[in-house]
């Protein structure tokens, strides 16, 4: 199972998601918040077989229907804040390395607010803590510094 975030110039974040099975999931999320998941062929990884354009209220009444708590954007002042789950894979430069190493709050502006384990959450990590593989960064921020910082994580 893998997830890769490339960002689109332009247009938005698009996530790629393989599945244990080998299947090939894409989500696209556009800049002015539209949604499109795409499913692909397994035999050929490049071909899109179905894409269903979602809409912010759509989008999140399917991640309830997955996920019965997912963590939603927040909005204070006018300035639009999201929470996002970034997860640190076996290929992060940054597993098994200390929070402090990835220089985050100060390259991005978001804050890693949580890291959650396979058993176990630790809130408002140090910069002593040290990631693992498989860990799932709970991060804050402007649209623009999430991506940053998963865009780090993943050695992107």
């Amino acid at each position: 199972m893998g997830t890769r975030r490339t960002n689109l110039p332009g247009v938005g974040t698009q996530i790629d998601f393989t599945t244990e099975a080998g299947r090939h999931i894409s989500v696209v999320i556009h800049e002015d918040g539209r949604r499109f998941i795409g499913f692909y062929d397994v035999d050929d990884p490049d071909s899109c077989q179905l894409s269903v354009p979602l809409s912010t209220e759509e989008a999140t009444a399917l991640a309830h229907l997955i996920d019965p708590a997912p963590i939603d954007a927040v909005r204070t002042d006018g300035i639009d804040l999201v929470t996002e789950h970034i997860p640190v894979t076996s290929r992060s430069p940054y597993a098994g390395r200390l929070l402090g190493d990835t220089g985050a709050r100060t390259r991005t502006g978001a804050s890693i607010v949580a890291v959650l384990r396979r058993h176990s959450a630790h809130p408002s990590p140090g910069p002593d803590f040290r990631f693992a593989g498989g860990d799932t960064l709970v991060a804050v921020g402007t649209r623009e510094g999430v991506d940053a910082l998963a865009e780090i994580i993943s050695g992107g």
